[in-house]
């Protein structure tokens, strides 16, 4: 008889399905594209009490619909807040350790307690450098590019003369570690830089033969595996693999290869770009990005299309803050969206063309933003009425473009959490997770798993979203994360001492 599956195996499974039914009965919505809005009438799509609700919506009322409170003087239907507590009921919190500063993540002391022993890590090196010379720590730093393998190089050099100029010289040996991280004042920069490894990661490969040729090919020979050591690196150490916004596929190849790798003591990952993931039908041999798990692969309608992935990559906290703030940058999908119908009435045959960016969209008119856009698409300004009764007409619809674009927004946060949870669920089957250890912070928002045996892993928040919206950092080893994590708490309440950082300003990235 097989064994029955833990509570918590059950809790994430049944998460799991009902996430994929909430997204099946709001598929259209999901998989709309704002651009579409006038050339597919997809305001008419809505339910009639949410057209009459959201018609009248001022953006500071849609931002509270966003972050799960109504907003001033703001009156909803019935179905549309259970919509929109249903999507934030399902979704992981986002929401950072309580008491730290928001930080971009690559300047997070916070990595210290996670990032302990020998790294494996991608460049353009602002991580790697991070670790080696911020933290002194042996790093391997592995670029599918060579030419941007070599750029990071160039940098470590620079960084290197500015350590001489300033009297650091010599290798000041291995890592500096403490037992207790976050008690620890931080370390001078030290000389010992990273290691930058040109070559590209087979998924499909054997742990120690993983290392292919980099694309496109380096100058000199084929870099030698990281990991080609006996039992680990070459130097004979496990290694903790870390992947700061790994992009599409990129993530899932580091998870199978730590569930299969002795060498691999430990992963960090951050994903971004879910859009670019692989999925069925692949060719043999080829696994896809997602469904990872066995179990997400089975439910019907797992299946998440190209714009939902892409939805899922949105930073929901900077468009609340565009919403608060009235911004104008809330027009540029409108803009966008009227282009589109001009476009197609122009030539039909042409569909959500490429337009690329036009930069500072929202301070235009949209005659200037129309014919700083239509030559990109080959088509000429001057044959195109930019000034019509009908533009002005959809011009006047700006707050209905904001307002489905708010909710095709709370259903991004579902499809990131099904994402990562698919991946989650895929480490369970593979050696089954557990919770941190003894001793666990139940002040900190961690979805954990406990099992009787396997890997541990985590989801942790780790980042401010307003500095990184994919602040989501999945961590899995072979043995106990309890101290680790729950020094990452008393961290943030040091970070809280040394003052906070501002988010990115309006149109930084």
């Amino acid at each position: 008889m097989a064994a029955t599956p833990r509570p918590s195996l059950q809790r994430e499974q049944q998460r799991a399905a009902d996430i994929i039914r909430l997204l099946t009965l709001y598929r259209p919505l999901l998989d709309a594209y704002v651009i579409d809005f006038f050339a597919e009438g997809l305001w008419a799509q809505l339910p009639p009490p949410w057209q009459a609700a959201l018609a009248t919506a001022a953006p500071p009322q849609l931002a509270g619909l966003l972050g799960g409170r109504g907003g001033p003087g703001a009156t909803w239907p019935l179905s549309l807040l259970a919509f929109a507590a249903a999507t934030r009921a399902l979704a992981f919190p986002r929401g950072h350790l309580r008491g730290g500063s928001p930080r971009p993540p690559c300047q997070s002391a916070r990595l210290h307690p996670l990032l302990r022993r020998h790294r494996l890590c991608p460049p353009q090196g602002h991580l790697s450098r991070f670790l080696a010379f911020g933290l002194g720590l042996s790093v391997t730093a592995v670029e599918g590019d060579s030419r941007l393998a070599g750029m990071a190089e160039r940098f470590d050099r620079e960084l290197l003369r500015e350590l001489g100029k300033k009297g650091v010289s010599g290798n000041e040996g291995p890592p500096r570690c403490c037992q207790n991280p976050p008690c620890c004042p931080p370390s001078p920069l030290t000389p010992q830089g990273p290691r930058h490894v040109a070559g590209r990661l087979d998924p499909g490969a054997p742990w120690g033969e993983f290392l292919l040729p980099p694309s496109p090919p380096g100058p000199g020979p084929t870099a030698r595996n990281p990991l080609g050591g006996p039992g680990g690196a070459e130097g004979g150490q496990r290694v903790l693999v870390t992947g700061l916004h790994a992009c599409g596929d990129l993530s899932p190849a580091l998870l199978r290869h730590f569930t299969r790798s002795p060498a691999v003591a430990a992963i960090a990952s951050v994903a971004c770009c879910y859009m670019k993931l692989s999925t069925p039908p692949q060719p043999p041999g080829c696994p896809p990005g997602y469904p990872l798990s066995a179990w997400v692969a089975g439910l019907p309608g797992h299946e998440l299309s190209y714009r939902a992935r892409e939805a899922a990559c949105h930073a929901l906290e900077e468009y609340t803050g565009r919403l608060c703030r009235e911004s104008g940058c809330l027009r540029t999908h409108c803009y966008r969206a009227v282009l589109e119908t001009l476009i197609r009435a122009a030539d039909p045959s042409k569909k959500r063309p490429g337009v690329q960016t036009v930069k500072k969209a929202h301070t235009l008119s949209f005659p200037q933003y129309a014919r700083l856009g239509l030559p990109r698409v080959g088509l000429d300004p001057a044959a195109i009425p930019l000034e019509s009764e009908a533009v002005g007409a959809m011009l006047e619809q700006q707050h209905k473009v904001v307002a489905f674009f708010s909710l095709a927004l709370l259903l991004a946060p579902l499809v990131e959490t099904l994402i990562l949870l698919d991946r989650l669920l895929y480490l369970r089957e593979q050696g089954g997770c557990r919770r941190g250890g003894a001793g666990w912070p139940v002040a900190l928002p961690v979805p954990t798993h406990p099992l009787s045996a396997g890997f541990h892993c985590a989801l942790v928040p780790l980042f401010d979203p307003r500095f990184s919206p994919r602040n989501l950092v999945l961590v899995a080893a072979r043995t106990p994360l309890g101290a680790v994590l729950s020094g990452l708490d008393e961290d943030s309440s040091e970070d809280e001492d040394t003052g906070g950082a501002e988010p990115p300003g309006e149109g930084q990235s």
